[in-house]
């Protein structure tokens, strides 16, 4: 049994976030958690509440033992872009795209 949990058009880049996704996939929950604690970035930050998310999802709707689970699958795709302009040189303007991304992370019990 696996269990999901999405955090929608989060402000961070996905190419950034799958940089704090790399380092906890396959590992444990806890070792996770404190992984992305001690990791300084907003993606860090933003993929532990998705995290969080995820095994309270396992524990309380599908019944899985928190101390078994371990993280199966994480991946952040790109969501929408927010597009603004700055004022250039002689009455143009210049593209400035803020990217925002989908994050998932799917949690599993070890057998």
């Amino acid at each position: 049994m696996e269990v999901k949990a999405t955090a929608k058009t989060i402000r961070v880049t996905a190419r950034k976030a799958r940089l704090a996704l790399d380092l906890i996939r396959g590992k444990d929950v806890k070792e996770a958690t404190a992984i992305l604690k001690f990791t300084p970035n907003f993606a860090a930050k933003a993929t532990a509440k998705v995290l969080k998310s995820a095994v309270a999802n396992a524990v309380h709707n599908n019944q899985l033992d928190e101390s078994k689970l371990y993280i199966k699958a994480c991946y952040a795709d790109e969501s929408v872009t927010l597009k603004r302009f700055m004022p250039r040189a002689k009455g143009s303007a210049a593209a400035i795209h803020k990217r925002t991304s989908h994050i998932t992370v799917i949690v599993a019990e070890r057998a």
